[in-house]
């Protein structure tokens, strides 16, 4: 899918390992400690893995991952784009994809936890509140 004449979203099986660590710096998701080196089998891991690529340099502006069984369930994971390119529907076009393709597949529950205040750019797409459930994660170190 192209996004006006300059991003094109692209479902990949591998990418730059630099340009994707620098969009989970991005997303605030990325420690120095981890090694970029894991990134590709982190890619071929995912059930699908959306690259927004801007045309004109070649370069990764935008992803979004989903995690999934490949049968019933799906997570949306990761979906980030660079500050200096948000606000153009970047975003918007990459959960697009992943949710039409996630469909076509026949995942038919497709869960995402969104950060604060962001919860409102998901309703649009049928996302909705999970009133009764609460997100929790697991720590190994505590």
């Amino acid at each position: 899918m192209i996004l006006g004449d300059n991003i094109a979203i692209q479902l990949v099986r591998a990418w730059d390992v630099d340009e994707i660590a620098d969009l989970y710096r991005a997303g605030g998701w990325w420690k120095e400690e981890y090694d970029p080196e894991e990134l590709p089998s982190l890619i071929r891991g995912s059930f699908l893995f959306a690259v927004a690529v801007d045309l004109k340099t070649g370069r990764a502006v935008g992803m979004g991952r989903v995690i999934s069984d490949g049968v019933s369930d799906g997570y949306i994971q990761d979906l980030v784009v660079l500050p200096e390119n948000r606000e153009a529907g970047i975003g918007t076009q990459i959960l697009s994809t992943l949710v039409k393709k996630s469909v076509e597949s026949g995942i038919s529950w497709i869960g995402l936890i969104a950060e604060p205040g962001t919860e409102n750019f998901y309703l649009p797409f049928g996302f909705h509140p999970m009133k009764g459930y609460t997100p929790l994660i697991f720590r190994s170190d505590e």
